[in-house]
């Protein structure tokens, strides 16, 4: 059967009237319309509803039974339709963000603050986890959506940018480098570097910079933590290039960083499976975190010497 809401409306209407002109009046519709109504609605049920002479509008016994029964399921119907569409503004509910380990330091516990301080409703459960994992578990749909360094693979994703930030030199401060305001991506030549290994979003691009400037380097270790790398500069185990989302806020006091030149930007991403809309309330966080990057302006200061 091919029945609608506005049948079902006009039939009660006109039952509880009995008439067509004032059931017009209330919904909206001529009275041709209304007639029009019914027979539809009768045809498809395939049976009189409604007895009618040019004096009076009377109900048939299905009629009178369907007449007793629709308030009631109308009424059950409207409400459900309404909590749907509650749906759309709901701001409850747990969801599951996979981000790969330095966006995990350094971009989402401000994202999961601010989550409870102005969605105190919403849980945002934090997935660490390496970029390749970060990935997979966002097309598996084990977590809601992602925030990765720009994936060379796209197709299955729905990306959207929401940083971008350059990479910068670490040494320590005796280092020849260290006493130059800016460095060249070309003074690097021959450098022994500790890099982060190829589970980081960021290793392909770092890698891509330097063939393009075509610098050869010494990789003398890979790590998969920026907070290792710092360790490994203290111990005087070489350079690095790494994000700036990667400085802490209070700085390195015992390393030197310095803008590398020309600017190598990296863009982080939040990304979702393709043709797959996200649910209202993981779109709420979707936003959050978007906005909280927005409002970091995506580049902390580089200093001086020994920051």
């Amino acid at each position: 059967m091919n029945i609608t809401l506005r049948q079902l409306h006009v039939f009660q209407s006109v039952a509880t009237t009995r008439n067509f002109s004032r059931t017009g009046d209330a919904v909206g519709l001529t009275q041709p319309a209304v007639s029009r109504c019914i027979t539809e609605l009768e045809a498809q049920l395939g049976l009189k509803l409604l007895n009618r002479t040019t004096r009076e509008v009377t109900l048939t016994d299905a009629g009178q039974r369907l007449s007793a029964r629709l308030p009631r399921v109308l009424e059950e119907l409207e409400n459900t339709l309404l909590d749907v569409r509650e749906m759309a503004t709901e701001r409850r509910g747990r969801v599951r963000v996979a981000s790969s380990p330095t966006l995990s330091a350094n971009l989402m516990p401000d994202c999961i603050a601010e989550c409870q301080r102005t969605l105190p409703g919403l849980e945002l459960v934090l997935l660490d986890r390496i970029q390749s994992a970060v990935l997979a578990s966002v097309l598996s749909g084990e977590v809601d959506f992602g925030v990765v360094i720009d994936p060379s693979e796209r197709e299955a994703l729905q990306c959207e940018t929401i940083l971008t930030e350059p990479f910068c030199l670490a040494c320590p401060p005796g280092h020849r480098l260290a006493g130059k305001r800016q460095v060249r991506w070309t003074d690097l030549q021959g450098e022994a570097l500790v890099l982060l290994d190829h589970d980081s979003g960021s290793r392909r691009l770092i890698d891509r910079a330097l063939a393009e400037h075509g610098v050869a380097c010494t990789v003398a270790q890979e790590v998969g933590h920026p907070t290792t790398i710092f360790r490994m500069l203290d111990a005087g185990l070489g350079i690095s290039v790494i994000p700036t989302l990667a400085l802490p806020p209070e700085g390195l006091a015992r390393l030197a960083v310095r803008p590398l030149v020309p600017r190598v930007d990296r863009e982080i991403m939040l990304v979702h499976r393709k043709h797959r809309a996200l649910s209202p309330v993981a779109q709420a966080a979707w936003d959050l975190v978007k906005a909280v990057a927005v409002q970091r302006n995506g580049v902390p200061a580089l200093g001086s010497k020994g920051r």
